[in-house]
């Protein structure tokens, strides 16, 4: 059987003209990533005696929550018009990369919980349950995300710049103050992801002993490293404290 000689061209999906957009601003943001090993021993004992033990996903994405009220850095965004500053939003947004499948083929998503600061982890644990589980139109911030990627180009462009770089509540709650994303389930570490937002936070596999490896990728504009050296500390501290606490209150009550 004779091979074809040349190939043929594949039209970009949706969610392929999404990620191409989000890395075009990813692109204009100064980034840096920072990493710190932690050892989770206690809440991984506490974890594995829950009945029905929550995922990491879901106790990273309170602690950070939590993190953010102490680090008010962590909420801040760099705004470059109409003149550049630097805007403070006064509660936490958490955007979570889901990969879901979408008219046949894996497209990443952005699904968003507000304020995780003030949500248990069984919320949001249930946030991340509907975002794998039921079906993609249905989520009010799959469908938002996949109406922007079907836009023109240039709309979707604008739509874009007039949301991250004009005003900060508006930044906060179309975008989110932070990104969190991770493939250590499939036995991956992520070195430098990159990200719109003034941090990504990722971690890579968690051993059964609690060990894992923590990194915030962040925007040197408005934060420096000793900063996000000592906001990893603190994510530790909080994750082997509240978190843990929160964990061992529920397995008391069960």
């Amino acid at each position: 059987m004779q091979r074809p000689v040349r190939g043929h061209s594949i039209p970009l999906s949706v969610g392929r003209k999404l990620v191409l957009e989000i890395l075009h601003h990813a692109r204009q943001v100064p980034s840096l990533p920072l990493a710190r090993d932690c050892d989770l021993a206690p809440l991984a004992r506490a974890r594995q005696k829950v009945e029905a033990p929550p995922s990491w996903m879901a106790l990273f994405i309170r602690a950070y929550g939590l993190l953010s009220q102490r680090v008010p850095e962590l909420r801040q965004a760099y705004l470059p018009w109409p003149w550049p500053r630097l805007y403070q939003h006064p509660f936490s947004n958490c955007v979570v990369l889901v990969e879901r499948d979408w008219q046949g083929q894996p497209t990443v998503l952005c699904g968003k919980i507000h304020a995780p600061e003030c949500s248990s982890v069984a919320q949001i644990d249930e946030h991340l349950r509907r975002f794998k589980q039921d079906e993609v139109w249905s989520i009010s911030p799959f469908r938002q995300f996949l109406r922007l990627g079907q836009l023109p180009w240039l709309l979707r462009r604008l739509a874009f710049s007039s949301s991250l770089y004009f005003s900060g509540s508006k930044r906060a709650k179309r975008f989110g103050t932070f990104t969190i994303s991770s493939l250590g389930n499939l036995g991956a570490e992520q070195i430098h992801p990159l990200s719109p937002l003034t941090t990504y936070f990722t971690f890579g596999p968690i051993t059964a002993e609690g060990g894992v490896t923590l990194k915030i990728v962040y925007d040197h504009r408005v934060m420096d490293g000793r900063c996000v050296a000592r906001a990893l500390a603190e994510l530790e501290a909080i994750l082997c404290s509240a978190v843990l606490d929160e964990i061992s209150a529920r397995r008391r009550a069960a």
